[in-house]
């Protein structure tokens, strides 16, 4: 049984331009970090030349397929008609990026099947992570 979901997705990056470039993006989901998702951009997507990776929670990636969700770093919302607008705020700047809606529902449906929504805590090792943490202490 495998304990990582990555599924390639291309983002359309929204720039100042009218044209919207194309670039690569992994999505990934790993058992022992159920709560989460990573999105990941590959250093030739980036201006800073290395690679550029978000995590955030599942919930909020299920939520913002069907309505605008998040007010921090990562917010989430559909876009038209089968796209889903993903925002990355940081120090350095703003990036938008376009997704087709069918790629996230299907990323999200494999996560599921690995780790059913709701029933995440059962996968944490709560005893572990602290004994690893206390370790070094």
């Amino acid at each position: 049984m495998s304990f990582v979901i990555e599924q390639a997705v291309e983002a359309r990056l929204v720039a100042a331009a009218p044209r919207m470039a194309s670039i690569p993006a992994t999505l990934h989901y790993d058992l022992h970090d159920p709560f989460a998702v990573r999105m990941s951009f590959p250093a030739s997507a980036t201006l800073e030349g290395v690679e550029v990776c978000w995590t955030f929670s599942r919930e909020l990636l299920a939520a913002g397929v069907v309505d605008a969700v998040g007010a921090g770093d990562v917010r989430v919302r559909p876009y038209g008609y089968d796209r889903t607008e993903l925002e990355f705020h940081a120090v350095e700047g703003t990036a938008i990026v376009h997704i087709r809606t069918g790629e996230l529902r299907r990323f999200l449906g494999d996560t599921d099947a690995l780790v059913p929504v709701g029933e995440e805590s059962a996968f944490l090792d709560v005893d572990g992570d602290l004994a690893e943490l206390l370790r070094d202490a």
